[in-house]
């Protein structure tokens, strides 16, 4: 056996860096900035951004001319789950939980879409991705189970649950389109939709806000969280979903808890306590068996 590790997987770990930071940049500044008008803005930047990267691309239009009857209405769909409920889901969870166990209930991810993946009957899942994954499950109790006396909720973690099986339905349900369209396709007009039907909630808490209370800072985390979370982490993530698949992909959410317990605790003082250390080892550990491979097996596209 081998372990194999390609320009797709540096990039995931990109994208794990982007995603871990994004917890705290999010809690950070949804201290400033109401959640629904915070998750509105966030949103509608990102749509704009992927509208003008498919404009240069090959046109909006021309684009969307490709797209079949049948497709839209699955676009539709998967716009509405996986942007507008996760979204929901995820930065209520965030403002309600602590970094910790948002980050590591998201690791869960993994689990979720192998066991939807095999039942979908998309791919098969290896003895050596069920070891990852059950030690990397193993690592995230450790941690979640202690977090309770640091902030966390009940509720933030049951929110954050249900994006974690947002998330998973998207990514599934995204696999049989990525057959037909390319990631920016699918992740800029699924982002467009999403951030239409979201915007009813935002608009209330909009109207009327005290715009100048809010600081340069939240400003900046708004912006980094649109740009890099939603739209260049979106596009790795589809990217690697497309040539990896969902299995293989997903696995890389392990790492999300690990930066992010760390930057929290750096910013926001959470502590980084014995129990949480050994979660994170078997998270790594877990990836690591993740990637282990029978050397008869094809190797993977790259990038």
């Amino acid at each position: 056996m081998r372990i194999r590790f390609s320009r797709i997987d540096a990039m995931l770990l990109v994208m794990t860096l982007i995603w871990g930071s994004n917890f705290v940049i999010v809690k950070t500044a949804m201290r400033e900035i109401p959640e629904y008008g915070f998750g509105s803005l966030r949103l509608l930047l990102a749509a704009a951004l992927f509208l003008v990267v498919l404009e240069r691309a090959g046109g909006v239009r021309a684009s969307a001319s490709r797209v079949s009857a049948r497709d839209w209405r699955q676009l539709f769909v998967l716009g509405i789950v996986g942007h507008s409920i996760y979204q929901v889901l995820f930065l209520g969870g965030v403002a309600r939980t602590s970094v910790a166990n948002s980050s590591l209930i998201f690791g869960c991810t993994p689990i979720v879409i192998s066991l939807l993946s095999a039942y979908a009957g998309h791919e098969r899942i290896t003895a050596w991705r069920w070891a990852g994954v059950g030690l990397s499950f193993v690592g995230i109790y450790l941690v979640v189970s202690q977090a309770r006396t640091e902030g966390a909720t009940l509720t933030g973690d049951l929110l954050i649950l249900g994006a974690v099986g947002m998330w998973a339905a998207f990514t599934i349900g995204s696999r049989p389109l990525l057959t037909r369209h390319t990631p920016l396709v699918l992740t800029g007009f699924t982002m467009v939709i999403g951030a239409v039907a979201y915007l009813p909630l935002g608009i209330p808490s909009l109207v009327g806000f005290e715009w100048s209370s809010v600081s340069g800072m939240a400003w900046i985390g708004l912006i980094y969280s649109a740009v890099f979370a939603l739209v260049v982490a979106y596009l790795i993530w589809y990217t690697a979903v497309q040539r990896l698949g969902n299995s293989r992909t997903s696995l890389y959410s392990n790492v999300v808890p690990l930066v992010a317990m760390t930057i929290a605790a750096v910013t926001l003082g959470e502590p980084l306590t014995p129990r949480k250390i050994a979660g994170a080892i078997a998270v790594l550990i877990g990836l690591g068996l993740t990637r282990v491979e029978r050397r008869a097996s094809a190797p993977p596209a790259e990038a």
